[in-house]
Formats: C-alpha cells, structure tokens, sequence
C-alpha cells in the first residue's frame, strides 16, 4: 500500500513519559515535513470536525545508545531526512534552547535518545537495522 516507512526508533532505557514525548516531538518533525501525508480533516456523526491525521502508520521501534548512534550515521550517510532529539534537549524547556544544544553535537558525540524517519521501505529497514519493534 505504501512504497515507505515511517519509523520512529527511541531509547530503550528512557522512562515512559520520555518515550511518549520523544515520540511525539520526532512524528510532528516527519508529519510537519510531509504535508502529503496529512489525511483530511476527520468529522465525527455529529458534525464535529477534528484534526488531520497521517495516512500511514507510523511503526515505533527501541534500541539501545549505541545502535540508535548506528541509525543516526546511517540515515546522514544514506542522505535520509530525519528527524532527531538527543538527550540533552530533556534539559531545556523551549524550541530555541533545544536548537541551541542541539548544535553543540556532531552525529559521534549526539546522545539520541530518538529518531524518526520516511524513506523507501528497503532503505528504512536499511537504516533501522538492530532496532526491535517498542513493547
């Protein structure tokens, strides 16, 4: 049905709500670059209409520091957009504070705690090699 992935690969050893934020932050990064994968707007039988939603199912994958590491250089070699969010931005409270650190790292002295990414299904499995599907 599709000829992508979108996938989403975050921390193993990161505590739930963290998990759910990363999540969040890096689908709103491929989502909000992807504006073909916004659906219409849903209405519900009373005519209330609610927001878009992706058309395709986002799988959400865990691994650990190193193999996540191992994504990141995969994806920036392979030329695949991602969306990242390393540990450091935990520490700050804004977008321009998370810019700013995120700044600070290259791709070896990032902690990523998450990625996201839409590519070729080929590639995408590629890329993600060594993550396990989030239980």
């Amino acid at each position: 049905m599709f000829d992508t992935k979108f996938v989403i690969v975050v921390r193993d050893d990161l505590e739930t709500w963290q998990k759910l934020n990363v999540t969040a932050f890096l689908s709103s990064g491929i989502a909000g670059n992807t504006p073909e994968m916004m659906g219409t707007p849903y209405k519900d039988a009373a005519g209330n209409v609610f927001r878009s939603l992706s058309v395709q199912p986002c799988i959400v994958l865990s691994a650990d520091g190193n193999t996540l590491g191992n994504i990141h250089r995969r994806a920036l070699s392979r030329g695949v957009e991602a969306a990242v969010y390393i540990e450091e931005m935990f520490a700050t409270g804004h977008d321009e504070a998370n810019r700013a650190v995120f700044a600070e790292y290259d791709p070896d002295s990032a902690k990523v705690v998450g990625i996201a990414l839409r590519a070729d299904k080929k590639i995408a499995d590629k890329i993600t090699k060594g993550a396990k599907l989030h239980q």
